[in-house]
């Protein structure tokens, strides 16, 4: 485990109690069972969301243990606000993003805080997230929304009902492949997800299930898992390694992530990015830069067809901005503010990376009750942080663009919308990601009308990140002059809550930033 001093050596995982020195303060749940301790009854396929059914039981700070490991969770918007000050506190590298460290090592996402990699890396990279090189990107991410397009205008034709979390993936990657590594996977192309995808989620699903196991008898109980693990893990470095050897025996990109990687020294040392690390954020990028953009997208559309008058509204207002012109410009997407609200609602409800975990720098209180030692450490619950009554109001679990107007933001305490982590390690690519699903939505919408299926009620499935399972829409073709319905006059969207959820609350799980 990562702490304040650089030379201190990762020691891996580090129970509560090593680090809170007041743990009984903490609620926990009533009932705990010799070994197994408060897990009994979890749902392996589905870890975190039990955490967040007993967070709404326990409050805004609780703790749980099992089979040795004891965790303390956040999700108060107050006690957040305190985790997210970077004076007291930095990035915990845990759970499950520190068992894909095998797969990305000290990547940007999976770094520890004291490796010099992850910041060499970003200092590197940053500029290719600036505007100049977002302008660059809109072009190709047009390209790869046409082949989304194409796809469904087929599916619709044929009275076909579209498979939306697998295109939102499709989408994604080659959208990521494509602007920050000049590659195609041909993903649309293919009957089957591409290998690459399907060992990423080999990987993602063995992370998770790395947390709920007891450690003694793992390598009893995941023996097949982790064969499997192995193979997915070397098909993603050779995928990888071969995308940089396109790149080093053939011409050179225009100027890409890649590129950068390869042939850019960091501004000051003059330090360059070793083949290693290379792949490494290579595969950081691939990963993160579309499994987590897919399932916003993904939340998105499930939200747009189930509530007709939003999707109504935020159509109106691409019509109005982008008018006639066959395709938007870069400029016009950042002025499809609704349709911007709409993704922010979305990855409110469903931040598809729903947890972050901080570590104490030094000797502190959290709350002014709580004291924590150098390196103790909690898990901020994305979705209950963004569901706190206290900042979000009573009416916290509806799906309500209008949370996001101007005024609303500045009213709400600051920290208390994080999907894309907190701190010096918040996502880089978080503009990226937005300007791709603003994009893309707009595109949607521009073309069709979503149906949902009447029988579908909304199931997430986990992964380290989260995605709507089995989320079906079909389409209608919108003719170019068709006008929007209006919303009506104070009409409030409802809520949405998932199939074998209580109306007090909705499951989700952990990942980071």
């Amino acid at each position: 485990m990562a702490g304040t001093d650089k030379n201190m050596p990762v020691k891996g995982f580090r129970s509560a109690e090593l680090g809170w020195p007041e743990l009984h303060r903490i609620p926990r749940p009533p009932y705990r069972v010799p070994l197994v301790g408060d897990a009994l009854g979890t749902n392996l396929r589905t870890p975190l969301q039990d955490s967040l059914a007993v967070g709404r039981r326990l409050g805004p700070i609780f703790r749980r243990k099992g089979f040795g490991k004891e965790i303390v969770f956040v999700w108060g918007s107050e006690l957040a606000g305190e985790l997210a000050d970077e004076s007291r506190f930095a990035k915990h590298v845990g759970l499950g993003v520190a068992n894909l460290r095998p797969v990305a090592g000290d990547g940007l996402f999976t770094a520890y805080n004291h490796e010099p990699n992850w910041q060499l890396a970003h200092d590197v990279l940053a500029p290719g997230f600036s505007r100049e090189a977002m302008e660059g990107y809109h072009a190709m991410m047009l390209a790869v929304a046409a082949r989304l397009t194409d796809r469904w205008d087929g599916e619709q034709a044929a009275g076909r009902a579209v498979d939306v979390p697998g295109d939102m993936t499709k989408l994604t990657l080659e959208t990521i492949a494509r602007t920050g590594f000049g590659h195609d996977f041909d993903s649309f192309e293919r009957t089957r997800p591409h290998p690459f995808v399907t060992a990423m989620v080999g990987a993602l699903l063995y992370a998770q299930r790395l947390n709920v196991v007891p450690v003694p008898l793992a390598p009893v109980l995941m023996r097949a898992a982790t064969r499997r693990n192995a193979a997915d893990v070397a098909l993603l470095n050779r995928t990888v390694d071969a995308v940089v050897e396109a790149r080093l025996g053939g011409p050179a990109g225009e100027g890409d992530l890649l590129d950068r990687m390869l042939e850019t020294a960091h501004p000051e040392t003059g330090e360059r990015l070793t083949p290693e690390n290379v792949r490494r954020q290579v595969i950081t990028f691939l990963i993160a830069g579309h499994e987590t953009t897919s399932g916003a997208l993904s939340f998105a559309l499930h939200y747009l067809a189930r509530h007709p008058e939003i999707a109504a509204r935020a159509r109106a207002e691409v019509d109005r901005v982008w008018g006639d012109t066959p395709e938007p410009a870069y400029d016009q997407v950042a002025r499809l503010r609704y349709v911007r609200r709409v993704l922010d609602e979305s990855l409110r409800l469903w931040p598809t990376a729903p947890a972050f975990a901080r570590e104490a720098r030094e000797d502190t209180v959290l709350g002014g009750v709580h004291p924590m030692r150098p390196g103790a450490w909690a898990l901020v619950l994305i979705p209950l942080l963004h569901r706190d009554p206290e900042a979000w109001g009573p009416d916290a679990e509806r799906f309500d663009p209008d949370r996001f107007e101007p005024g609303a933001i500045r009213a709400r305490p600051a920290h208390t919308f994080k999907p894309f982590g907190t701190g010096a390690r918040a996502c880089i690519g978080r503009q990226f990601a937005l300007h791709e699903a603003t994009l893309v939505l707009g595109l949607l919408l521009r073309r069709y009308e979503l149906r949902p299926d009447p029988a579908y009620r909304l199931r997430v499935a986990e992964r380290l990140t989260l995605m709507p399972e089995g989320l079906t829409l079909r389409l209608d073709r919108r003719s170019p002059a068709a006008p929007a319905k209006p919303q009506a006059p104070g009409a409030r969207p409802a809520r949405d809550v998932p199939q074998g959820a209580r109306a007090s609350g909705c499951p989700v799980t952990g990942a980071d930033e």
